[in-house]
Order: structure tokens, then C-alpha cells, then sequence
């Protein structure tokens, strides 16, 4: 007796959203990306096709940050000396984006400055075709410093500018209206506060089509349980017809997980824990893999072996989808 799978069919779907501009759109980027277009829950290949299949950034500095782990130093080398040569890098290991995140100052101390963004931002662009996001430090005041003059001499690439958070969206949000670029819209892992977010930039005349939404996470053993339920919930919503549910979403597991005592602790750990970097690779890993079955659309990583396990993940679970 064949049995018969139970399917939902739901009223609502996500936005597809565009990432990057080629020659042809105005832009130097050699594709486009695109995200979204999800009509059911993840990998639920036998409700709907999958329009787009999630795509896995690396993340880069505008400079050698101070305070990642000595794994991923050693992992990258020389090229994190120059932010074009790291860009090259993050593209030959296998990056379908990059992400560029500003530093706040200069190895010495000295804060840093719209032009030195400008300058790190203009050569990423021109060591890769990829498309690009550039975060900036976290901090409001200096973020809207550095956001806009980058927002201004990269006219036309179509970037994701970020992060927009209910402090400091205004000028970012501006700053892309300009300058035709997209934004990621970042709350507490709360679903009510990413809808409210996403309300006020929409507001300032922000299609939704040019909004990613990070509802942010814990790394694995850190509080990844309430982010994965935040995120399913915001897709149920998004499938159920609220528009403003309807983004598809950004995490950060390489700057997540990379921050957790089972990856940045080398020395004096049980020895239960294991091999210092595979355990590291498996924290971002597991961590990422995790945040896509509760879809996500886009996975920041740092690792290069990490990026390799969880694009193969990927293929694995769209080979299910199309079999």
C-alpha cells in the first residue's frame, strides 16, 4: 500500500532579492547573485522547488584583524596583509560572495578613515568579480562615517551595505537609496523586532527587494537553539503572507562560532576535546549547517574547510531535492 506524504501548500513566499551588477546592469561584478524565492520550509523539495539554493560568503578585513584565532592567521597567511589579495584568496577557496567587514582603527591605534574604507573596498572590487557586502565596525557613529562615502564611490556594483540596526539605519538606509544598493537589517533574535525594523526602512522608500534580513544567532552550544526557532518562525510568517517576513536571510556562524572557547582555546582543554583545528572547523561547520535547515539564504564563514563542508552539505541536500 503506497503512502502518501502529507504536503502544505502556502499562500505566501520569499522575496527574491539581487546581489551585485554586471556590465550589462551597470556594475564591474562578472554575476549576479540571487537569493530567496522559497515557497516552503527548507529542503521540503516534495511541497516546492527551490528557486535558489543557499550560497556560502567568506569574510574578509579591510586590513589583518587583531583578534582572530591564530588558526585562521596561519590559514590565510600573507594575504590578509592587503585586502585585494585576501578578496583573490576568499574567490579561489571557493567564496560565491564576500564580505568585507571595516576595521576601527589601523594596526597602530590610529581611527580609521572614509578614504582608507574607500581605498579597501575599491581594491576588493578589483581583485574579484564576485559580489561584495561591506559591514561596517559596529559602532553607529563610525559606521555612518565610513558607510556613506564607501556607499558613494561604489555606485552601480548594487552592494549589501550593513549593519542596519534600529540605532543607525537612517544613514545607512539613505546611503543605499543614493546610491542604488541593498542593506541588511540586523535584530536581537527577535521576530517582532525584525518585522519593526524592516517597517522603518521600508518606510524611508526601501523596496523590499533591496533588504536582506540577519535576525541573528548563537554559535553551537551557544544559544543556537532560540536563533534557529526565531528564524523558523520568521519563515513560517513569511509562508503564512506577513511581507514583512518575506527576506531572505543573512547569518554570521564563521563570527560566531569562531569566538567560542571550543574554537579560540588551544592549550590546557581536556583532552575528550580533541584536535584544536578540527574542532575549531567543526564548530563553524556544524554551526552553519545547522542555521541553513533553518533557512538560511546566505552563511558568513572565515574557514576555507569549513566553506568546503558546507557547500558540500548544500549539494548534498539540493541532490535530494532534485531526485
Amino acid at each position: 500500500m503506497p503512502v502518501e506524504i502529507p504536503k502544505d501548500k502556502w499562500p505566501g513566499s520569499v522575496r527574491e532579492v539581487t546581489i551585485g551588477a554586471t556590465e550589462a546592469d551597470g556594475g564591474t561584478r562578472t554575476a549576479t547573485i540571487i537569493v530567496g524565492g522559497e515557497r516552503t520550509l527548507p529542503f521540503m523539495h516534495f511541497e516546492a522547488a527551490m528557486p535558489h539554493t543557499p550560497v556560502v560568503a567568506i569574510e574578509i578585513k579591510d586590513r589583518k584583524p587583531d583578534d582572530w584565532s591564530p588558526l585562521l592567521l596561519a590559514e590565510w597567511g600573507d594575504v590578509m596583509e592587503s585586502p585585494g589579495a585576501w578578496a583573490k584568496a576568499a574567490e579561489a577557496a571557493g567564496a560565491e560572495l564576500l564580505q568585507i567587514s571595516l576595521s576601527l582603527t589601523d594596526a597602530d591605534g590610529t581611527p580609521n578613515t572614509p578614504e582608507k574604507a574607500v581605498t579597501a573596498v575599491q581594491s576588493v572590487l578589483r581583485s574579484s568579480g564576485l559580489p561584495l557586502l561591506v559591514f561596517g565596525t559596529g559602532q553607529a557613529e563610525l559606521d555612518n562615517t565610513l558607510l556613506v562615502p564607501v556607499a558613494e564611490a561604489t555606485k552601480g556594483e548594487r552592494i549589501v551595505l550593513g549593519i542596519c540596526e534600529d540605532k543607525n539605519y537612517r544613514t545607512i538606509v539613505a546611503a543605499a537609496l543614493a546610491n542604488d544598493h541593498l542593506v541588511t537589517s540586523r535584530a536581537p533574535m527577535d521576530v517582532n523586532l525584525s518585522k519593526q525594523l524592516n517597517i522603518l526602512i521600508t518606510d524611508m522608500g526601501l523596496p523590499l527587494d533591496r533588504i536582506i534580513m540577519d535576525p541573528t544567532t548563537g554559535a553551537l552550544g551557544y544559544g543556537i537553539e532560540y536563533g534557529y526557532s526565531v528564524m523558523e518562525r520568521l519563515r513560517l510568517a513569511a509562508l503564512q503572507g506577513d511581507a514583512m517576513t518575506q527576506l531572505p536571510m543573512l547569518v554570521t556562524p564563521g563570527f560566531e562560532a569562531w569566538k567560542t572557547k571550543e574554537s579560540k582555546v588551544g592549550e590546557d582543554v581536556p583532552a575528550e576535546w580533541g584536535d584544536w583545528l578540527q574542532r575549531a572547523i567543526n564548530w563553524e561547520t556544524l554551526t552553519a549547517v545547522t542555521l541553513l535547515e533553518s533557512g538560511a539564504d546566505i552563511l558568513v564563514l572565515r574557514h576555507p574547510e569549513s566553506v568546503k563542508r558546507v557547500k558540500l552539505a548544500i549539494d548534498e541536500l539540493t541532490a535530494v531535492c532534485s531526485g
